[in-house]
């Protein structure tokens, strides 16, 4: 069974690195990591992601202005996008959607197992 692709976007190169290894680790993903905001939509044209996690709070270009460019890619549109932030506390992203684009906000200190739960339910809806 062929492993199921995620692109992390995360302007912190360190924060991206622990979640390529989580996710890794978990023997079910192909991490792929991006970590400037304007290459976003590139990245995800090259990989071709089965789901984006993808940082709000960046310099250059915001998550939800990423967001808005990787969904306005033929390729790209139907891919889920689930927004990583310090922002957001664990068990208020895990009270579901928090935005009227219907997007998963999931808090960047998610314990491995709210990560890899958020992403299982995203990849089979």
């Amino acid at each position: 069974m062929a492993k199921k692709k995620i692109l992390v976007v995360d302007d912190e190169c360190a924060f991206t690195r622990m979640m390529k290894l989580v996710l890794e680790q978990s023997g079910t993903y192909e991490v792929f990591c991006e970590n400037n905001a304007s290459r976003a939509v590139a990245a995800a044209n090259a990989c071709l992601p089965d789901l984006i996690l993808l940082d709000v709070v960046m310099p250059e270009l915001d998550g939800g202005a990423v967001a808005s460019l990787l969904q306005a890619e033929p390729r790209l549109k139907n891919v889920p996008i689930v927004f990583l932030t310090a922002l957001v506390g664990s068990q208020e992203a895990l009270a579901g959607p928090l935005t009227g684009g219907g997007y998963r906000f999931l808090g960047k200190l998610a314990s491995d197992t709210e990560l890899l739960q958020c992403i299982g339910e995203n990849l089979q809806a």
